[in-house]
């Protein structure tokens, strides 16, 4: 069962990072950076934070780098000590077949996760059956957060009767819609307005490409003679795992006109600034093949990470994206959080606090 603190929270809406990982230059895990990463959310003010996903890294599972319980664990003593509120969601990724996603369920229970990001990634084997399945069995183990993921990162295409399948499971509490396409992410919408459980499902989206448009929308959606309103209430972004104490700030604003007749132009044009950045860290003109370096890099900069390196040698930045983030800088100064960082930098990597 979800605990009521976090469900409300849940459910009204927050800023939930995506936690990437810190490596040493010998791709080993840098215990103190990512303590600090963990205490730099804290401080900015987020909602919720989510641990071992794609911008962890999948490859954290690999038996060679086995670092999955470790980071899951470091985390959580983070978010333990921080003096997190009730409400906190600590979020845990699972992914793999059904077997592994079982175990990973199980660790991330045991350890106080409230959720399990599920990830369908690597089981284009798998029919939408079997997946359906294999939800079952995680959601009996551990709330689900479930998770579109584009394809062009490893993810799939499902169809609206999957996506309204998968909303009829008890234990699914929220679904992250990242297939960074309008089409795609109506679907989900769609299916679940169409789910007997659709007030029990919060919508976050995982668009880094559209983030406030997603935030900013109301969709009403016809379901036999009703007319079901929804809205995507927060947001689960690895965009966010950066400059993260304006994304708050950002995300404070659009609550306060969440559902009004007359959106302020000002954040449509934010929106696109946005999107113009993310396109800079996640390498969208090379495919997001440099997606979780460019996200590193911004980190490295502040003084968070020691580099941007990644456990997979074909893990880095692209030619040229180090250039496109050195533009959004410049363009865009009213949307980094370097201030709040360098105030702060020697307070996270102190091991005392």
């Amino acid at each position: 069962m979800l605990k009521e603190a976090v469900k409300k929270q849940l459910h009204e809406g927050t800023v939930i990072p995506a936690h990437p990982l810190a490596l040493t230059s010998e791709k080993k895990l840098d215990e103190a950076g990512q303590r600090a990463l963990t205490r730099y959310y804290i401080d900015a003010g987020v909602g919720g934070i989510a641990v071992g996903v794609h911008t962890t890294q999948f490859e954290i599972r690999n038996p060679e780098f086995n670092l999955y319980e470790k980071v899951l664990k470091l985390a959580i003593e983070e978010m333990e000590k921080g003096n997190t509120p009730d409400s906190f969601i600590k979020i845990a990724g699972i992914c793999g077949p059904v077997e592994q996603a079982l175990a990973e369920a199980e660790f991330s229970k045991s350890i106080g996760y409230d959720l399990g990001l599920l990830s369908m990634g690597g089981l284009n084997h798998l029919t939408e059956d079997e997946l359906i399945d294999r939800t079952e069995q995680v959601a009996a183990v551990i709330p689900v957060f479930g998770f579109y993921l584009q394809p062009a990162v490893g993810g799939r295409i499902f169809t609206f009767d999957f996506w309204k399948r998968f909303a009829d499971i008890p234990n699914v509490q929220a679904i992250k819609i990242a297939p960074f396409d309008r089409y795609h992410s109506f679907d989900v919408v769609r299916a679940v307005c169409h789910s007997k459980r659709n007030d029990e499902i919060a919508l976050y989206t995982g668009n880094d490409d559209n983030i406030v448009n997603d935030l900013l929308t109301t969709y009403h959606i016809r379901s036999g003679d009703e007319k079901i309103e929804k809205k995507i209430v927060g947001g689960l972004l690895g965009h966010w795992s950066v400059w993260t104490k304006k994304v708050v700030e950002m995300f404070a604003n659009i609550k306060d006109v969440q559902g009004e007749a007359q959106i302020p132009s000002n954040l449509l044009t934010l929106g696109q600034e946005i999107t113009d950045a993310n396109a800079a860290f996640f390498d969208s003109s090379n495919s997001f093949k440099g997606s979780i370096a460019g996200i590193n890099e911004v980190l490295r900069r502040q003084g968070l990470l020691q580099g941007n390196w990644c456990l997979l040698e074909k893990e880095k930045l692209s030619p040229g994206q180090a250039e496109e983030i050195d533009r959004v800088y410049r363009s865009y100064p009213h949307l980094h959080d370097d201030e709040f960082v360098k105030a702060n930098l020697t307070k996270w990597f102190d091991e005392r606090q």
